[in-house]
């Protein structure tokens, strides 16, 4: 009898997006729950200017916070990452969608990162950490397309 790799134990890969994309919707739900409840964003002291960036015309894209964008695209990719494989229809897939979602986020957040830089000329660190987070999440994403395409 052949030995069969345990499938039901995740993955390090699937791990690190699990806990990046956990980070992210957190980060999300406090940037929505501050825009949605007009409450003041706290700032570290010394790591940028929340205020400015939160209140910018580009905080919100038709109408709604950026961080309900977030809420949606991290709980998605953490979704694909716990139950993709268990979903007939996307297990085949889950790994080239979990790359697509993590490379539109990955390039909307250098767009976002662009205008804190060079026309906001604000920081604000939960925007950063939201950044990271979608930059882990393609990168570790990118890494598993390609160990794949090795493998067969």
């Amino acid at each position: 009898m052949a030995h069969t790799p345990d499938n039901t134990r995740p993955r390090t890969t699937s791990i690190i997006i699990r806990i990046a994309a956990t980070i992210g919707l957190l980060d999300s739900l406090y940037l929505a729950y501050v825009k949605l409840a007009h409450t003041q964003i706290y700032c570290t002291p010394g790591l940028g200017n929340c205020d400015v960036v939160n209140a910018s015309r580009w905080s919100i894209l038709w109408g709604i916070p950026l961080g309900v964008y977030g809420v949606a695209g991290y709980g998605v990719i953490l979704l694909i990452s716990l139950f993709g494989q268990k979903w007939k229809i996307l297990a085949m897939y889950n790994d080239m969608v979990l790359f697509a979602l993590s490379l539109g986020g990955f390039l909307f957040s250098l767009y976002l990162t662009y205008l804190e830089l060079f026309v906001l000329h604000a920081i604000c660190q939960w925007c950063m950490l939201s950044a990271l987070m979608m930059t882990v999440i393609f990168i570790v994403s990118v890494y598993e397309l390609v160990v794949k395409s090795q493998s067969q």
